[in-house]
């Protein structure tokens, strides 16, 4: 509100007043009708609604419930899709040269009947219509309440449910129906379809049942993240409008480009060093890289990773670190990852481990200065679907056991997505023999891989945890081949450690195209 545009601001509060008085979200009520209940304080939330290159594309008020104020409510928990299955959605959306586009559900929230008695004060700014002594019950839904999440997807859920679709017993976002399957984040809805005729009678479908929606098109731009096709087919995966905002946040819009987002040397916690003294907010700008690096950037993951240790007390030499990968971003704004084209839907996983490489650049009295990193990451089809570099929990005693403790870090994640697989083989019907899916797991460290085929306990890893276990049914059931992968061509070489120019570069253009 003290802004010079504070004028272009009320009139979006006037607007989201009056879409909700539309809606019937509320009926004024004297503060006498209200009894014992709760009167739940609102609050205002102003923000720019980009587009994925970072052009404003409307100014947006948003009245919000003060959830965090809200009691007597336990029973809120809402899913949403997990971004696995956004790119699984992709690559089959792909193989199948199925047609996509994406729809937004206009003030999803308040499309919901209230069923709570849940009074709300006036909003700040605003005036009964008719006196003092007045405030608001809710007839609907409202954004900020704790249970209007939950209210949401129950609606949304039965909705297809009542249009036939079958909901996916591994990712609740998740819906098929014959020829055409759906993904679901909050208000955000992706689908995919045989031909646009399904897509544009399920709209209609919805429309029918009373959602307010509009159609986005193609699938172009999903949470931020923009898809855009080449003449091959392929599909470029990039979010160029976040960098930018980075890049702003950070004042580094005309800074020189970096070719690595990380130096060779691992990141220590510094504990003598000067304190981090940089204008921007070292968590803030932490946090839109981490999602940049889970989203469409596994480059960076590893440098964010090591920076993200410090968001509760950076120095002067993690704000540095952070302005590295904020220079390679600069240098590469418009990349992402490539998803291409394929013909056999089969699954890679590789996993590789950095044995002790905190060493000598943590305090040697703390255990970090002995934990190991791992790394893994999962390609379907040759698309990189999921992707971790983190610190081992425990500490590992020699190579073998940290390489064998990724290797099991990463049949953690492989086997759900196993599982994710081929339940959308068998319900969208893809002509593909279940069984005819490789599983191939590579790891370059043959104790690991002997330990994981042959399991046998030995007086050198019988320490091991029998977590690390977990995968043994699995492998000798013969769902998995675990083989040996020559260090040079380990792709997740670069999500656990710094690594030189040229190896960087090579396995970059291996996983994400370019």
């Amino acid at each position: 509100m003290r802004l010079p545009d504070k004028a272009e601001w009320i009139k979006a509060a006037q607007k989201e007043i009056e879409e909700l008085e539309e809606h019937g979200v509320w009926e004024e009520v004297p503060l006498s009708d209200v009894g014992n209940c709760q009167i739940v304080p609102s609050t205002w939330v102003f923000r720019l609604k980009r587009a994925p290159d970072g052009t404003i594309l409307k100014r947006k008020a948003r009245i919000c419930l003060r959830g965090d104020l809200m009691k007597g409510f336990t029973d809120t928990y809402s899913p949403v899709v997990a971004f696995s299955t956004i790119r699984m959605f992709l690559v089959i959306s792909l193989m199948l040269d199925y047609k996509t586009c994406s729809i937004d559900f206009s003030n999803a929230f308040v499309q919901a009947e209230m069923k709570e008695r849940i009074y709300m004060k006036i909003p700040k700014g605003f005036k009964s219509s008719s006196g003092d002594g007045k405030c608001l019950k809710l007839l609907r839904s409202l954004y900020g309440s704790l249970i209007a999440p939950k209210m949401w997807s129950s609606l949304l859920f039965s909705a297809f449910r009542d249009l036939g679709f079958t909901q996916s017993s591994l990712d609740k976002c998740l819906w098929y129906k014959k020829d055409i399957f759906v993904i679901i984040y909050v208000d955000d809805c992706g689908i995919s379809a045989k031909t646009t005729e399904l897509i544009d009678e399920l709209i209609e479908q919805l429309r029918g049942k009373g959602f307010k929606l509009t159609k986005e098109g193609t699938f172009s731009e999903f949470l931020g993240i923009q898809y855009s096709s080449d003449s091959d087919g392929n599909i470029h995966l990039s979010q160029e409008g976040l960098i930018k905002k980075i890049l702003s946040t950070t004042g580094l819009e005309g800074a020189n480009p970096n070719k690595l987002p990380a130096k060779c040397e691992p990141l220590g916690m510094d504990p003598d060093g000067e304190p981090f003294d940089e204008p921007w907010n070292y968590p803030s700008v932490v946090g839109m890289l981490l999602y940049l690096s889970t989203n469409t950037r596994p480059d960076i993951t590893f440098a964010v990773s090591q920076v993200a240790r410090f968001t509760h007390s950076p120095k002067k030499s993690h704000g540095i670190a952070v302005k590295i990968i904020v220079r390679y971003l600069k240098g590469t704004l418009k990349q992402g990852t490539i998803v291409s084209k394929f013909h056999a839907l089969d699954v890679e996983g590789y996993s590789d481990a950095d044995f002790c490489g905190l060493f000598g650049y943590d305090p040697s009295h703390l255990i970090s200065s002995a934990q190991s990193r791992s790394g893994y990451i999962i390609k379907v089809a040759g698309c990189p679907l999921v992707w971790k570099s983190q610190l081992m929990q425990s500490v590992c005693l020699s190579t073998a056991e940290s390489e064998y403790y990724s290797l099991s870090l990463l049949m953690r994640a492989l086997i759900p997505i196993r599982a994710l697989l081929h339940e959308m083989i068998s319900m969208l019907q893809i002509p593909c023999n279940v069984q005819a899916v490789k599983f191939t797991v590579n790891v370059d460290n043959m104790a690991a891989i002997t330990h994981a085929v042959e399991q046998k306990i030995t007086s050198r890893t019988r320490h091991y945890h029998s977590k690390m276990h977990h995968f043994w049914a699995e492998i000798n059931e013969g769902q998995y081949d675990i083989i040996y992968c020559r260090t040079s061509e380990m792709i997740a070489d670069y999500l656990t450690k710094g690594l030189p120019v040229d190896k960087f570069v090579y396995i970059r253009h291996k996983v994400q195209g370019w």
